[in-house]
């Protein structure tokens, strides 16, 4: 009887948490699956990506930023990246407040501007508002998505308790459609919703979770700490010590010390520091598609001594599992960890994400029809629901 009272109890949470978050899980997971082969679409349509490999040394960092910096004059310059010998180089302009994102595409034998590209801007940036801000105002519309991600993991949890199934006569068709059994759209639907659910539900989880640690700095602190992270989420630039002494094209320097220490790397970005009391960061990225196994690297603009930093955005070797695991966040969130299968696998599971809120729409909506329909007694929907799950045919 207690557990009949829990069950009960579980399938009224399930079900009006699903009725509330419905709409904007199916968005999130829609635009998550319109974003997965973003990088791939744009490599193939946007030609200013690349360049023809010519047998010649890349321009300087200090070069491309003086070409760059006379394409958006009132702009500040974050990064020179260099990605490559066949691809164009790309000079970043990024601020918060006021907010904006260019950039510059630069071939990087000669420094000649490709293109210049407004990132907040186009189909992709379009998806992305969705998928992170329902596009409402940021500060909403973040927080919107962030509280229905987590209300979407708790879906996750109480689907998994009333899916469980209670006797050896429910067991089979738990795990396996039985549509040739039955002509009955409610009993498709059913099976639709539930049996997807439990399939996707270890992968669903892993999207929520890597999801809510951008959602909520609670949640990303607290997973972090119960991995065993010690160190600090919060990425900041180490102060350089002022001096007098003021070496000559620092950015030049820092760069070509990145390509002798990281020769293979698929990219070299380097910042120029923000002011006169920042450093100059640098990274290199050992891998094209991720981001996760990257090194970080921060150096004196005055001295060009090397500054180690206590937040887990340092050297790759000096992460410990934890660390990992954050860094690895994006590339788990969009299946790119496991390369172009990755992201072939989570776009098919967003779009079985989609289709839960649907699903689970119908099933509701076909049941509270029902009860409409009956005159002599009343059965509230949500037992319908459960009863309705412990039965072998409709």
């Amino acid at each position: 009887m207690k557990n009949n009272t829990l069950k009960k109890a579980i399938g009224k949470i399930h079900l009006w948490l699903g009725l509330s978050s419905g709409i904007i899980v199916f968005i999130i997971a829609i635009t998550g699956c319109l974003y997965a082969f973003q990088e791939e679409i744009q490599n193939y349509t946007e030609e200013y990506r690349f360049v023809e490999k010519q047998n010649k040394p890349f321009l300087l960092p200090s070069q491309l930023e003086l070409i760059a910096r006379k394409e958006l004059p009132n702009k500040s310059l974050h990064a020179i990246k260099y990605n490559g010998p066949e691809k164009s180089a790309e000079a970043i302009f990024y601020h918060y407040q006021p907010d904006y994102y260019f950039i510059v595409y630069l071939n990087p034998y000669t420094g000649k501007v490709i293109e210049t590209i407004n990132m907040d801007e186009g189909f992709f940036r379009f998806i992305l508002d969705g998928h992170y801000y329902l596009w409402l105002p940021h500060e909403i519309g973040q927080m919107i998505c962030a509280s229905a991600t987590l209300i979407f993991l708790i879906l996750i949890l109480s689907g998994l308790y009333l899916w469980f199934p209670r006797n050896k006569n429910a067991i089979k068709q738990r795990f396996s459609f039985k549509w040739k059994a039955t002509t009955k759209w409610k009993r498709k639907n059913y099976d639709l919703h539930n049996i997807t659910g439990f399939y996707i539900l270890s992968i669903a989880l892993i999207f929520a979770i890597t999801g809510l640690v951008w959602g909520f700095q609670w949640f990303g602190y607290s997973y972090y700490t119960v991995l065993g992270g010690e160190k600090s989420l919060l990425y900041e630039d180490p102060a350089s010590i002022k001096s007098s002494i003021h070496p000559i094209k620092p950015l030049d320097k820092i760069w070509m010390q990145m390509q002798k220490e990281y020769p293979n790397a698929k990219s070299i970005e380097v910042h120029p520091p923000e002011n006169d009391s920042t450093s100059i960061a640098a990274n290199a990225n050992p891998e094209e598609g991720t981001f996760w196994k990257t090194d970080y690297r921060y150096f004196d603009q005055y001295s060009l001594k090397e500054i180690e930093v206590k937040h887990f955005y340092g050297k790759y070797k000096n992460a410990v599992v934890a660390d990992k695991v954050m860094r690895m966040n994006y590339d788990l969130h969009t299946g790119a960890v496991l390369g172009l299968a990755g992201k072939i696998f989570a776009f098919l599971i967003s779009l079985l994400i989609a289709s839960l809120p649907i699903s689970g729409f119908y099933i509701w909506w076909g049941r509270n029809r029902k009860e409409k329909r009956k005159v002599a007694t009343y059965t509230n929907p949500i037992d319908d629901l459960l009863i309705e799950a412990e039965k072998v045919e409709l």
